[in-house]
């Protein structure tokens, strides 16, 4: 039988800074250009535009309240995206009362630097949706409508039904009813742009430039674009949109392919200065671009490979947020999603781990450390299992469990190890109790006046647990017992006191080191009544009437 126990994260979530063994990755520290829709001052800087909220939220099976969307909002905040797309007010109800609430309330709260997010909500070219998205982001100080229409002949034809002459005509007008309401931040995008043909799209982005868009975003709907193709589309229509240079160009990567943020990256190397994304990359089937992955390649990459782009998102806060939208949505991030997930700074293969203990810029190319994930200074995300090696071992007996006798004597080193990798073959994380327990068996190992053989033990609802124990003893000899007791690890002890004939009180309950923790438990329990039984020198045969007597005393386990 063997037990899987959740273990807490040994990463501990902060934003204050802690003692560790080297710093966090250096940060762009530029302030970031003041915002005026349509224009950004500093041509490499990139928008981050948000949609956790919006289309983070319509991934099938994630569902936020109102205040948690309200919440989250204040995390974006303090992450320091530049825009909040909050939701999609006509949506429902309480859409509409959440996106109004996030605008009055995080879309007016400006920090000392003069810093305030921009909300955003979304609207179909609908007058009513245009309508209702424009008062429920009124409120904020910097309000945007994102309004969209599909442009691809596939969504024309089957979905829309509409010629081309027909859709330019409906994003014109959404655009213009939009400035007849006195928004003057707005966002246009072209549906399944990644499909469209691109002389259409010159076309209807150069009319609703004209009508007053300050925002072209470009979505790959259906992330079927490979980043060349991508980047490719971007750069054609900075070149061959008319008025393009009085508007921001933005993208909207989808990940059905994978490549969400690899495209979006794409796109603003070839002149995209905003990304859109989401926290741990949730939202409509696959997900969209990751905001963790995004913004990490532009801090890491953005100014030796791209250019110099660089995003005005403060990284040690993405850890905080990736938890509390994972929590919220019920979206769990899986154990190797870059960035955040929990493999993504734990090291198990042998190779690995010496390179980690020895400089952990081996294996790590950022620390946990700069997106607000802190480790103790003598953690190095070692995970100890079959693919570890005697260094990694050795390290964590040393910092971790502060054993510091087998150095001496390296032979039990060697036992120790070889028993490691034994267990590590049957149990798949192993922890710092089994290592203890490993050290113990083999470190203070007491005489073996008996020593077990085979354990049985039945147990449910049809009757009392019993347990049926072979043990040997000093002289060789083999003998059986039976016990029953309240509970498998009872009735064990039970059949071992039988053999045995012991009478002990437990005071303190360990395990030792396998994987089946009724059989760690009894050899436990035999090594205390050996350590009790060595100090007694009437001990006879196994078969003879004249044993130990331990009644009265009582026996640490």
């Amino acid at each position: 039988m063997q037990t899987l126990l959740q273990k807490p994260n040994r990463y501990i979530s902060s934003c204050r800074p802690t003692t560790r063994s080297r710093q966090p990755v250096a940060i762009r520290a530029s302030k970031r250009p003041e915002y005026f829709p349509g224009r950004i001052s500093d041509p490499d800087y990139v928008r981050i535009f948000d949609t956790t909220l919006r289309d983070g939220e319509q991934s099938p099976g994630c569902t936020l309240t109102s205040k948690e969307k309200l919440d989250i909002a204040r995390q974006l905040s303090k992450l320091g995206v530049d825009i909040i797309e909050a939701g999609f007010p006509v949506a429902s109800p309480d859409d509409f009362e959440a996106v109004r609430q996030i605008a009055q309330i995080v879309g007016n709260d400006v920090d000392a630097d003069g810093y305030v997010p921009v909300i955003c909500g979304l609207s179909r070219t609908k007058p009513q949706d245009l309508e209702r998205a424009w008062v429920a982001v009124k409120d904020a100080k910097l309000p945007r409508v994102h309004t969209f229409i599909a442009t691809s002949e596939i969504h024309m034809k089957h979905k829309l039904r509409m010629s081309r002459a027909q859709v330019v005509e409906n994003a014109v007008t959404a655009v213009q009813l939009l400035k007849s309401l006195g928004c003057n931040d707005i966002e246009f995008s072209p549906e399944d742009a990644g499909r469209s043909d691109p002389e259409f799209l010159y076309e209807i982005l150069a009319e609703v430039i004209k009508a007053g868009a300050t925002t072209l975003n470009i979505p790959d709907t259906t992330g079927w674009n490979l980043p060349h193709e991508f980047g490719g589309l971007i750069a054609s229509i900075k070149s061959n949109t008319p008025g393009i240079e009085n508007v921001i160009i933005s993208t909207h990567c989808q990940n059905d392919l994978g490549l969400s943020t690899a495209n979006s990256l794409a796109g603003a190397m070839n002149g995209a200065r905003q990304i859109e994304c989401t926290i741990n990359g949730i939202g409509e089937r696959a997900g969209n671009a990751s905001l963790e992955e995004v913004v990490m390649a532009l801090s890491l990459r953005g100014k030796s490979q791209m250019s110099g782009l660089w995003s005005g998102v403060n990284p040690v806060h993405i850890y905080p947020s990736s938890r509390m939208v994972a929590d919220y949505s019920g979206m769990l991030v899986q154990p190797h999603k870059a960035i955040v997930g929990a493999n993504a700074f734990a090291h198990e293969s042998g190779i690995h781990q010496d390179g980690m203990l020895k400089s952990r810029e081996t294996y790590e190319i950022m620390t946990p450390e700069s997106i607000g994930l802190y480790r103790a200074a003598t953690d190095a995300g070692i995970v100890l299992g079959k693919h570890s090696g005697r260094n990694a071992l050795k390290t964590r007996i040393s910092e971790s469990i502060s054993i510091i006798y087998f150095c001496r004597v390296p032979t039990e080193l060697d036992d120790v190890f070889k028993r490691f990798k034994m267990l590590a073959d049957k149990k798949k994380n192993i922890e710092d109790d089994d290592v203890m327990a490993l050290l113990s068996d083999e470190l203070h190992q007491p005489e073996a006046i008996w020593s077990l053989i085979d354990l049985q033990v039945v147990c449910g609802t049809m009757g009392m647990p019993t347990a049926t124990i072979k043990l040997r003893g000093q002289d060789g000899v083999e003998v059986v017992g039976v016990g029953v007791g309240t509970g498998p690890v009872d009735a064990a002890y039970k059949a071992v006191d039988s053999v045995m004939k012991t009478e002990g009180t437990l005071l303190d309950y360990s395990t030792g080191a396998h994987e089946d923790v009724v059989v760690s438990s009894v050899r436990a329990y035999i090594n205390a009544l050996n350590k009790l039984l060595g100090t007694n020198k009437t001990i006879t045969s196994s078969t003879g009437d004249s044993m130990a007597s331990v009644e009265n005393v009582e026996v640490k386990v």
